[in-house]
């Protein structure tokens, strides 16, 4: 049970990320900002929700360490957006939600990825 809702975190941050990148790439309209540049990070926004996305339902959920390990961008990301002020948004409530919810997402499952090992008589 534990193992399914820590993906289910992980999977609503990932999918919160790709629905941002496509909303700037769709939408790119900041003042005084190059769309250019918004438009490619909007995509590589997109790209790296749908990477989070995949590795959360296909490997993550097969229990492969490689995914637990990779998936620690989300807290980092959203942590290195918190204290940079960084967007989305104004409110910055969002991302401590998103903080809070992947670190659910890698902590509650963690004896699945890392078992103790046991001991032979």
């Amino acid at each position: 049970m534990l193992l399914r809702i820590s993906w289910m975190f992980l999977l609503f941050n990932g999918i919160g990320i790709l629905i941002f990148g496509i909303l700037v790439v769709t939408y790119p309209r900041i003042a005084g900002t190059d769309l250019g540049l918004l438009r490619a990070l909007g995509v590589a926004t997109t790209g790296m929700g749908v990477f989070g996305t995949v590795i959360t339902l296909m490997s993550y959920r097969r229990k492969e360490r490689w995914a637990w390990l990779t998936l620690w961008y989300y807290p980092v990301f959203w942590t290195l957006h918190l204290v940079g002020g960084l967007p989305p948004g104004n409110d910055h409530i969002h991302q401590v939600v998103f903080i809070v919810i992947s670190l659910l997402g890698l902590m509650l499952p963690f004896r699945h990825f890392f078992p103790r090992k046991t001991v032979k008589p």
